[in-house]
């Protein structure tokens, strides 16, 4: 079953209807209506200023939108904080990697593992210590389970990004959020980390919402894509029907673009 017959069939993992944001006399966000289904990797593209970084930050309750609705699996996320829709299940990465450099990695994954357990106010060694063991089995799933006592200060960016996956997936959530999850790795390591997350989606049936500039990435490991422009959602196919979209080509992919065909990552 394709990911579009599923989310036919069923409910999905999170589902937006409506969504609009203003700032002032500028429409951000404009009616945008989309679902994502659970193991799915559904990428959010568009030219800067399409309204993408807001658009996600209504969903996880950082702007509070002028109307429209976001279903956590059927459950209202709308007017919620940040805190409580984490809670709920909707991880978030960022594009800036965020970790506690003198910290270990293990130690990082198992602060928000106690965050999640809701005992970082009573933090000590023996409190981390209790967490370490899920937050090995963690790293161990985005391959860095041999660098858990090396500090985060010291790791290679491309590390650090792979430590912030296995950060995001410490509440087990239903849909994780990740907003230009490749920013400034080398082309080889884009490659690997996206498909990491989506091998991770596809196992763990996590639902997946990403933003992307690069679109070999993009065209290459997206399930479905959806494309923005000026507030307002354009598009909405597989790889193929995007890149033939003659409004997407006008208006973000330019003619004449190929994209994500077998292209080989250089170093």
């Amino acid at each position: 079953m394709s990911f579009a017959e599923a989310r036919t069939a069923g409910s999905p993992a999170l589902s937006v209807s409506g969504l609009s944001k203003a700032f002032g006399g500028v429409q951000a966000v404009k009616d945008v209506d989309f679902q994502v289904a659970e193991g799915e990797l559904l990428a959010l593209i568009g030219p800067n200023g399409a309204g993408k970084s807001t658009c996600f930050n209504m969903l996880n309750g950082q702007i509070r939108p002028d109307r429209g609705s976001v279903k956590l699996s059927g459950e209202e996320l709308v007017g919620r904080s940040p805190a409580q829709i984490w809670r709920r299940g909707v991880g978030r990465t960022f594009q800036i990697t965020a970790t506690f450099p003198s910290m270990t990695v293990a130690e990082n994954v198992a602060m928000v593992l106690m965050s999640q357990a809701r005992e970082l106010f009573s933090f000590t060694r023996s409190a981390v210590n209790r967490h370490r063991a899920k937050a090995l089995q963690l790293l161990d799933m985005v391959g860095m389970a041999g660098q858990a006592d090396r500090p985060c200060g010291v790791l290679a960016y491309g590390d650090l990004k792979r430590v912030e996956l296995a950060v995001a997936l410490g509440n087990e959530p239903r849909v994780l959020l990740m907003d230009e999850p490749t920013a400034g790795m080398a082309p080889r390591e884009r490659v690997e980390l996206m498909g990491l997350a989506a091998r991770l989606a596809h196992e763990l049936d996590v639902a997946v919402l990403f933003t992307e500039h690069d679109m070999d990435i993009v065209f290459s490991h997206a399930d479905r894509i959806i494309v923005l422009s000026r507030g307002e959602l354009i598009a909405e196919g597989d790889a193929e029907q995007i890149r033939s979209d003659p409004l997407v080509l006008k208006t973000y992919l330019g003619e004449g673009q190929v994209y994500g065909q077998d292209k080989k990552p250089k170093d």
